[in-house]
């Protein structure tokens, strides 16, 4: 993998580390410590599925790692969609989080779309 790829390994580790840093905040009534369990479990799989899916030893096992980080990424953004919605945490803590979130996402789902166009599947 190159640059780019070590570029992104970082990128999606600060993104994990400032989510765990957001949770921290979350009210410790329900919703909040569901919410911090799955948004913890959700945001940190982006970042270690990726660095799996970049020592794939082969296309097909990158495919399929990349393919749950784009599912990981997608639901991340949507917990922190729901922390928003339930005013759980107010809106501009969160905003810069939901605008990486939703970055992350569409990078993670393009490349899995590529990552299955090169392998002659169907892309969703």
């Amino acid at each position: 993998m190159g640059e780019e790829a070590e570029l992104l390994k970082a990128r999606s580790m600060k993104f994990a580390l400032d989510v765990c840093a957001l949770i921290k905040q979350l009210p410790y009534e329900e919703p909040g410590p569901t919410v911090r369990r799955q948004l913890a479990k959700s945001s940190t799989s982006v970042a270690f599925n990726y660095r799996a899916a970049c020592r794939g030893r082969s296309h097909a096992e990158y495919t399929a790692k990349i393919g749950v980080v784009a599912e990981e990424s997608d639901e991340t953004l949507g917990w922190l969609e729901c922390i928003e919605a339930a005013k759980l945490i107010s809106q501009t803590k969160l905003a810069d989080l939901l605008q990486e979130a939703k970055e992350l996402c569409a990078i993670f789902s393009a490349s899995y779309g590529t990552a299955r166009r090169k392998e002659g599947g169907n892309s969703r």
